[in-house]
């Protein structure tokens, strides 16, 4: 989600002599509570760490919707994040943006719709975090 992390895991993957593939995370929402680069914000980090991070290979965006009881409503940033991808890919050159994560647990379904290629279902496999212990 930003320049500086993305240098801080370029430096030690260069130290083990290794490539790893990241996808950057964008703050579809605007939320405070999450993490992520703003949208207008993306193709520019994603470009700085093409050409800062020779260790990083980005292959995609990911995003956390805002929390919602009706999946529907978080429909528009899925499709925002789809939008913003497909924007990006016909500007960047030489490089093509592949994965999108986006959806959770309760919003997969819509999410896949709007095009993720990948989904965090944890909590629909495994239940539930206990955070009492």
């Amino acid at each position: 989600d930003s320049l500086k992390l993305a240098k801080e895991i370029n430096k030690r993957c260069e130290a083990l002599g290794r490539v790893m593939d990241v996808l950057v995370e964008v703050n579809c929402a605007g939320e405070e509570s999450k993490s992520g680069v703003e949208p207008g914000s993306a193709e520019a980090l994603v470009c700085d760490i093409i050409n800062e991070c020779p260790a990083l290979r980005v292959r995609g965006l990911m995003t956390v919707a805002p929390a919602a009881e009706d999946p529907e409503e978080v429909r528009p940033y899925f499709r925002q994040m789809r939008e913003l991808m497909a924007e990006m890919n016909s500007r960047l050159e030489g490089h093509i943006l592949e994965e999108l994560s986006m959806g959770m647990s309760h919003d997969f379904e819509i999410a896949i719709e709007e095009g993720a290629t990948m989904v965090r279902i944890g909590t629909a496999i495994f239940g539930a975090r206990d955070y009492s212990k």
